[in-house]
């Protein structure tokens, strides 16, 4: 008797601890305020993260992520009536990508948030960020006044250079004085130089767009003839930059050229020599306009350094007015004189499919055919014929060898020559075989060969 009532008291004293353990096992699992409605705080910025337990990635790492871009996201960029961007902006076309590009920044650069709580169950992790509204305003007001401070440094020595005749130098430290200061575009900062108030930021972009407008570009010629086949044309464009009023030469300017209508390759990227003058290399006119421009302009992002970019600047450089110069190019369409022979099976053919399709891409691609070989420039010679192969069956095979050969119709000296090798027809019959033939070449020489020779010819 006494064994069993000590065995019903330890029972009963067990009891309870079961309990307890499996009422904390479904606390645990409930889910916390925070994921039923995302907290709102005068305080703190607040951040709600998320990812998947799937065994494919870092979840923990992936939810943090997540709630670091949330909470950002409850950080907003507004756009002061007085800042440049403002200004600039009439439109709005790109407030919402210059705000998109602050945000990516704050991403990388927020400090001294901290993790409040996480939860997760078998599938799912959530974590919880919050970040002090007044400790994230204390460090952007420091960042903003280094900034500030280094932008004013910047913005002093280009005015020194401005007034020193140095203009490319004073573009330069104009540049980098807007650097320090990219981030604040959406905020007057007001301050006093040279005893007059002024807003730093405006002032960059204005004075940036002032030296701007006392240089002059200028191209010589400003219209020029030349053939399709840029390398056999005498082309020289030469550009010059001076300053407006004392007409001095600026040398170790950026310059770029590029194509404004029709198409073609052209050096990009040059520097005013000594003299202030670059020479623009055009190596290859691509279409087939008769008249094209090619415009030459200062590359304000060469400012932004080798091997990085800028998307704010190239946002507000996009709305400066650049010195530029255009070329007018009137563009001849080369003659080509074409000589051809089509066989099947060694009887010359009604049909002469390669030549036709070689004419068409050649007048698509913008030359000109001509029945006088002395007024042509380029000499075109097909010569095609298809074999009897051996017959399987009922199934007869038959090959088509071509040879096509472009040549300078002057001095005959050859561009650009291809075989079109045995190329593999088969049908019912030798004839219905060799047009077979004939249409598998056409294929080939779609893909390969013509995009070959148009190439060659325009070298």
């Amino acid at each position: 008797m006494k064994q069993l009532l000590f065995f019903l008291l330890i029972l009963v004293g067990c009891s309870p601890s079961v309990t307890n353990s499996s009422l904390k096992s479904d606390l645990q699992n409930t889910k916390p305020e925070w994921l039923t409605a995302k907290p709102v705080s005068a305080s703190y910025y607040i951040g709600i993260g998320h990812s998947t337990r799937d065994g494919s990635n870092n979840y923990i790492q992936s939810a943090k992520k997540s709630a670091l871009e949330d909470l950002v996201s409850e950080i907003k960029v507004n756009i002061s009536s007085t800042s440049v961007l403002s200004q600039i902006d009439v439109n709005r076309e790109f407030q919402e990508k210059y705000e998109q590009i602050i945000q990516t920044t704050v991403v990388d650069e927020i400090q001294e948030f901290e993790q409040v709580d996480a939860w997760e169950d078998e599938r799912n992790y959530w974590v919880y960020y919050r970040l002090s509204k007044q400790r994230y305003k204390d460090i952007k007001d420091q960042q903003k006044r280094d900034a500030v401070a280094l932008g004013l440094d910047f913005f002093t020595k280009a005015k020194e250079a401005e007034r020193n005749g140095e203009s490319v130098l004073a573009l330069g430290f104009y540049y980098q004085g807007f650097r320090a200061i990219e981030k604040y575009l959406a905020e007057p900062i007001r301050l006093v130089f040279e005893e007059k108030e002024i807003l730093l930021t405006n002032e960059i972009i204005a004075s940036m767009q002032l030296l701007l407008d006392k240089i002059e570009l200028s191209v010589d010629p400003g219209e020029i003839m030349l053939n399709r086949r840029v390398a056999q044309s005498d082309l020289a464009v030469v550009t010059k930059v001076v300053e407006k009023g004392s007409r001095k030469a600026i040398p170790d300017l950026p310059l770029t050229a590029a194509f404004e209508k029709g198409a073609g390759d052209v050096f990009p990227n040059y520097k005013t020599d000594p003299t202030g003058q670059a020479k623009i290399l055009l190596t290859k006119i691509s279409s087939r306009d008769i008249e094209q421009t090619m415009a030459v302009k200062v590359d304000m992002m060469s400012f932004v350094g080798q091997g990085s970019t800028d998307d704010i600047y190239s946002l507000i450089a996009s709305k400066m007015v650049v010195p530029k110069a255009t070329v007018l190019m009137k563009v001849a369409r080369p003659l080509v004189f074409i000589t051809s022979s089509e066989k099947s099976l060694g009887v010359d053919k009604s049909n002469q499919q390669i030549t036709n399709r070689v004419k068409n891409f050649l007048t698509n691609s913008g030359f000109e055919f001509t029945e006088d070989r002395s007024k042509a420039e380029l000499s075109l010679d097909i010569n095609a014929n298809s074999e009897k192969g051996a017959v399987s069956g009922s199934i007869y095979i038959t090959y088509v060898t071509a040879l096509i050969r472009v040549s300078t119709a002057r001095d005959n000296k050859e561009i650009y020559a291809t075989t079109l090798d045995r190329i593999k027809g088969f049908s019912l019959d030798y004839e219905r075989s060799s047009q077979e033939a004939y249409n598998k070449s056409l294929e080939t020489l779609e893909k390969e060969k013509l995009p070959e020779l148009l190439n060659a010819i325009l070298q």
